[in-house]
């Protein structure tokens, strides 16, 4: 190429993810034919159940468990999906409504491409913030960021071991953060509309999304008007809210249309929404019921092992006694099934509760955000709802730790700070995900993967992050000596609770304490959650400078 050409061609087009992406297509095709979970006969299910059925069937049918309880756009998906099942693996049984699938190998090589071949949004949009990243510099942070989504654990567990398709969900989610950089602020709308529409779990970051289109796109804080009723008026900018209501109006018309037309609403927010479900899910996600209930759990063994106390714990919790007679109830707290089970001494968490606590945290966070409506105030406010909604949130399952994840890497190259609570974040989080998978032979695989990705990207992001204009203190350097303490813990809490996978069948104790080992990841880790979250909280509403656009 001459040298002429080569100067029209932009720096940041020179960091392409193409080979990063080649290498993760072969871990997971070698993963295809390995270990996958119940979610995997859940998705089969709803292939066959938008393959077979009229759309006003969709939502009310319940021959399986496995009832469809995604938004429309994921069931128009698994309809897509349907059609293109080849005929060898319909006779397999893939599309067949029955209470449990019976299926082999051809379904599962189908299901396993179809989540791989899903995934090349997440590629492109990472490739678009790349490309689209303002010079060399920025280009090399971005290429860092993308190179580290790519190649994710918390994906290579959840989706291509597990068996879900959060790839492609969090290609929507990335396209709208990078729409939101680049202030194409109809097509942020438009993403995250599509979004919400396809997974609601996304609704933990819809408040940030909202007070950010409002404020950067809608609002108008300086109207040069005399009079005040002009001036309020002028506030609203009127023809951009009207543009981004319709846009979003639109998505959720072509979504949710056909199921208002067949009256079926009542049935599919049901689904979405099945509040009778526990405060904590099977396996307890790291978060501060997973600290509270364990407390629960110590209290107990207090109550019944330690002499004298039994009075001051009644004056004090006011519980009810005859309920750690119930052998079996306590027995059944400790198992991790579905369900609310409550506690036996300190006071229930009440759906009530848990959303108070969340908004209160949310609307903390939007507050900075409505002051300073920058893409790094706002991705920050997308962690910092995604933190309140993890920590606080009701039934909230364990890989929700994505939703702080992936935003939060977008910032942390903004200042070196944000290292420490990062990797803190990260670790914590991608360990708490092991024992979704507990079979021996992907051991292994999740241990040696997620230990190579976080020395490798702990070091780059340190190369690339930027060093902080004022001197950090020294309670700051040793503060991060504590976390990496803290991290370097996870090594032999890993090796306990594998020794325990080990020995359990073996020892009659260690089975009859089935949830221990998935206790003490939950709760280890909780701490970890929770000790990041409030590193980054400091960093979020003190350091302003670290959320200002260049």
């Amino acid at each position: 190429m001459s040298s002429s050409a080569s100067a029209t061609v932009p720096e940041s087009t020179r960091y392409s993810l193409w080979n990063i992406w080649i290498v993760s297509l072969a871990i997971k095709a070698l993963l295809s034919i390995g270990y996958h979970s119940t979610d995997f006969d859940v998705h089969r299910n709803w292939l066959a159940i938008t393959y077979n059925l009229p759309v006003s069937k969709w939502y009310v049918e319940n021959t399986s468990q496995w009832t469809l309880d995604y938004p429309p756009f994921f069931a128009y998906f698994e309809w897509v999906l349907s059609h293109l099942v080849p005929n060898f693996v319909k006779r397999d049984g893939c599309l067949a409504i029955v209470e449990k699938g019976v299926y082999s190998l051809p379904t599962v090589m189908f299901q396993r491409l179809s989540v791989i071949v899903s995934e090349i949004v997440l590629f492109l949009s990472l490739q678009w913030c790349v490309d689209s990243s303002n010079g060399r510099s920025e280009a090399r942070r971005y290429f860092v960021v993308a190179a580290s989504l790519v190649l994710s654990p918390g994906l290579l567990i959840i989706d291509h071991i597990h068996f879900q398709y959060n790839g492609m969900m969090y290609g929507f989610f990335i396209m709208m953060i990078n729409s939101a950089r680049l202030k194409k602020y109809l097509m942020c709308g438009f993403w995250f509309s599509l979004l919400l529409c396809f997974k609601h779990i996304y609704l933990y970051l819809a408040p940030a999304v909202f007070v950010f289109l409002l404020r950067a796109y809608c609002l108008n804080l300086n109207p040069n008007k005399k009079n005040l009723p002009s001036r309020i008026l002028a506030t609203v900018r009127w023809k951009n809210l009207f543009k981004l209501g319709s846009v979003v109006i639109a998505v959720f018309t072509v979504a949710f249309g056909p199921f208002i037309y067949f009256d079926v609403m009542p049935a599919l927010m049901e689904r979405l929404f099945p509040f009778s479900r526990g405060l904590n899910h099977a396996y307890w996600a790291p978060n501060m019921w997973a600290i509270y209930s364990f407390f629960d759990r110590v209290l107990i063994q207090v109550y019944k092992r330690v002499p004298y106390t039994q009075l001051a714990l009644q004056k004090t919790f006011k519980f009810n006694p005859s309920l750690l007679e119930d052998t079996e109830k306590l027995r059944s707290s400790t198992r991790g099934l579905i369900g609310d089970n409550g506690f036996f001494i300190l006071p229930t968490i009440t759906p009530q509760m848990t959303f108070i606590l969340t908004l209160f945290y949310q609307v903390m966070a939007l507050i900075p955000l409505f002051l300073q409506p920058t893409f790094h105030r706002f991705v920050g406010a997308l962690t910092s709802c995604g933190f309140a909604s993890f920590l606080f949130g009701w039934h909230v399952h364990e890989k929700a730790i994505l939703l702080i994840i992936f935003p939060m890497t977008f910032v942390v190259t903004r200042d070196r700070q944000l290292l420490s609570a990062f990797n803190l974040l990260a670790s914590c989080g991608y360990v708490s995900l092991f024992p979704l998978i507990f079979t021996s032979e992907e051991w292994l695989i999740k241990v040696v993967f997620t230990l190579l990705w976080s020395i490798i990207f702990y070091y780059l992001f340190r190369n690339v992050s930027r060093i902080p204009k004022r001197a950090v203190a020294r309670s700051g350097y040793l503060l991060e000596r504590v976390i990496n303490g803290y991290i370097l813990g996870l090594v032999p809490l890993v090796v306990l609770v594998s020794l325990i996978d080990v020995f359990e069948h073996k020892y009659s104790a260690l089975k009859n304490m089935e949830f221990l080992k998935l206790m003490m990841v939950s709760v280890y880790c909780g701490i970890g959650v929770i000790s990041s979250w409030n590193r980054f909280s400091w960093l979020f509403f003190v350091h302003d400078s670290i959320w200002r656009d260049d």
